[in-house]
């Protein structure tokens, strides 16, 4: 049962309440006992209905005339079987059925004719859009560092339907380094991504977007000992004009590091171990 139709009932009550009165001016109790015989028997035979299964898709309308043969019934029997034997209502009375009678058919024309409440905007569902990088995975060297780049996927957020873009594309993979020296140790600096054309100009990024570079501070020590390696996550920007067909050509990665000299040496010293107490 809908909100709309439990107020449907009340009103139709209470109107057939009020116009009680004005139909059967003699033998009632008064308007609050109208209105009360005319709510029990609207609100009563409606759910008697609603409850046994009785026209199970009626609408508004029909209800409302069930809500009104409903309130009518008790208010007829009222005065029927157990009458008043008053002369009949005080002029202040008849001004409340008057004026209850008219919100009451205000507010019914006002809920038939007035504004239809529109829907609720329905939220946009946003999906995922991703783009194969061929390959998916790359050999990289640079003097003493060597290392990978792996799992190399572009993605970008969409609304469903209308293509809209919500957060413009990024590449992510996953960067692997390691030190391949044998008597030095790298410091890494810091690193930066292009993407390059077919003419081998770097493709631009739109206007306010960060451009894509790493940090490999990140990693918690930027420095590599002799055949260490470390892992970091790449999540930076990518160009929507790379998106196009056959417009990307490579993705170049430029990377900083600080080479100096590694020592290990070694150093004994005698001991020995005392008797156990």
């Amino acid at each position: 049962m809908s909100f709309t139709m439990f107020v449907t009932w009340v009103l139709v009550g209470v109107l057939a309440g009020v116009l009680a009165g004005l139909a059967m001016k003699r033998g009632g109790y008064g308007l609050k006992k109208d209105i009360i015989f005319g709510l029990v028997g609207a609100i009563g035979l409606s759910w008697i209905f609603r409850a046994v299964g009785l026209f199970p898709q009626a609408g508004i309308v029909a209800m409302a005339f069930v809500a009104a043969v409903g309130a009518v019934i008790p208010i007829v029997a009222q005065r029927k079987f157990w009458p008043t034997e008053g002369a009949g209502e005080e002029k202040a009375d008849k001004w409340w059925r008057w004026g209850l009678g008219a919100a009451v058919v205000a507010v019914v024309v006002w809920m038939t004719l007035g504004p239809v409440p529109q829907p609720a905007a329905t939220a946009a569902v946003i999906e995922e859009r991703t783009y194969a990088v061929t390959p998916a995975s790359v050999k990289v060297q640079a003097g003493i560092v060597t290392g990978e780049v792996t799992a190399m996927k572009v993605a970008e957020r969409v609304e469903k339907g209308s293509d809209r873009i919500v957060s413009p594309a990024k590449l992510t993979a996953t960067l692997t380094l390691k030190n391949t020296s044998a008597n030095q140790t790298v410091r890494l600096l810091d690193g930066k991504l292009l993407y390059i054309d077919a003419q081998g100009q770097p493709i631009k990024l739109e206007d306010g977007r960060t451009e894509p570079t790493l940090k490999f501070a990140s990693y918690g020590s930027e420095r590599l000992d002799p055949g260490q390696e470390a892992t970091q996550t790449v999540d930076v920007e990518f160009p929507a004009e790379a998106l196009k067909a056959k417009r990307l050509k490579e993705i170049r990665l430029a990377f900083a590091y600080i080479p100096s000299p590694f020592r290990e040496e070694t150093v004994n010293f005698a001991v020995s171990i005392g008797a156990g107490k």
